[in-house]
Order: structure tokens, then sequence, then C-alpha cells
């Protein structure tokens, strides 16, 4: 497994977010937390990548802790997270962004052919590098956004929310990406409103419902199941 997660409780205030949520996800999978707004999925990302701090439970990247792990030694061990709201630089332009996705990347002459990488995925961006990240489209934006955390070199790339706001045909540009990635042996962790989207290209979702989990297992089968259809499929 790259990532396990064990009997993880977070609060806000008096709040209690997530309640001993516990899953796996093994190497080069693409799990997706499924669930209604405030159910806690963007909390488990957060306290994946130590935005915030959990009150207990334990988090495994590849078998170690990351229990007093700062989030940017986090990025540096190759776990990523592409936040919701896409937390872009407007001012810098678009190459200034993706190279400070690779800011804790040692080795300099491996850049390159990362951004050649990223462009081939988003050719967009080629065409844009020298534009403020400010004046892209929303979509631009999110594609900007990918591409910086990939400029990490990521083993598991934590995304959230990605599909939010876009059109029809940028969402679907953008998950043909997740999945382009995710052949080439990065693992990912997806958060998603669009549970359709996220079911289909998922191999094994997790249902969250008030910070609890309340189902699990291979996405094809969730994705079949009435009480899913019902709640997050239109059903």
């Amino acid at each position: 497994m790259i990532l396990e997660i064990k009997d993880l409780s977070v609060s806000y205030g008096a709040v209690r977010a997530l309640k001993n949520f516990s899953m796996e996800l093994p190497v080069g999978g693409i799990v997706t937390l499924i669930g209604a707004n405030g159910a806690g999925k963007s909390t488990v990302l957060r306290a994946i990548s130590g935005l915030v701090k959990p009150e207990s439970g334990e988090i495994l990247f590849e078998g170690a802790s990351l229990k007093s792990v700062p989030p940017h030694r986090i990025v540096g061990l190759g776990l990523v997270h592409c936040p919701e709201g896409r937390g872009i630089f407007p001012n810098l332009t678009v190459l200034e962004n993706l190279d400070l996705g690779a800011y804790t990347r040692k080795d300099r002459r491996g850049l390159e052919s990362e951004l050649t990488h990223v462009y081939q995925l988003f050719p967009r961006l080629l065409e844009r590098r020298s534009q403020p990240a400010g004046t892209l489209s929303g979509g631009e934006q999110q594609m900007l956004a990918i591409g910086r955390a990939l400029m990490a070199r990521p083993k598991l790339l934590l995304l959230d929310e990605p599909s939010l706001g876009l059109a029809p045909q940028v969402v679907e540009l953008i998950f043909e990406v997740i999945q382009k990635i995710n052949r080439e042996g990065c693992s990912v962790l997806l958060v998603e409103q669009n549970a359709h989207l996220a079911l289909e290209i998922a191999h094994h979702a997790y249902v969250l419902e008030t910070g609890s989990l309340v189902m699990q297992g291979k996405a094809s089968d969730i994705a079949k199941d009435p009480r899913v259809i019902a709640a997050y499929l239109g059903g």
C-alpha cells in the first residue's frame, strides 16, 4: 500500500469533521472519496498533506508515519496535494507557477523533461506560458494547478474537486489526463462532486457521510449500489 489511514479523527473546534476514518490506497491505484458537501472528504486530503492536525489516528505513506512531518517535507516525499480552488499565483506567469511546483526537487536537470511532459498533457499551458496565471480561463487555471503538482513528480497525487465549475469538454480532458498519469505510475486519491465520473475512472471507492465511512468497495460495485445511485448519481 502506498497510503494507509487508520482510525483518523479530525475536529475544527467543536465540530467533528472526521470520525475514526480508515482507508487504503494500493500502489498504482485510483481511489475516490464520495460524499455530500461537508462529509469530510477534503478534510481527509488536508490531514494527509499535513494542513490540518488529526486528533487521533495514523497516516502511513509508503509504510512510514506522517505524524510529525511538516507539509513541505511531505511534498518532498512524493505526496502532492492539488487543492480545491486551484491556489495558483495570479500575478506570476504560467511558467513561473510551474517552476514553483518543483521547489522541492533537487534534480534540476530532470525539470526540463518534466516541463515538456506537462506541456504534452496540457498544450494550452505551452501556448500561455508567458501570460500571468490570473488571465487564464477557469479550465486553464485547473490545468495549471494539476501541471504544477506534477512538476514535483508525485508518487501519490491528491486531487480535490478538479472538475468544479468547468465546462464539460475541459472536464473530459482533465479526467483523461488523470487516467494517463495513473497509467504512467502515479497513484491518485480523488475527491470529486461528479460521482459518475469519479466512479468511472476509480478502482476503489469510499463513501463518507458526516465524517463517517458508510460504504466502501470496488468503484464499479459502488456505482451500482441503489443507495449511492439515489444519493449521488441522480437515480
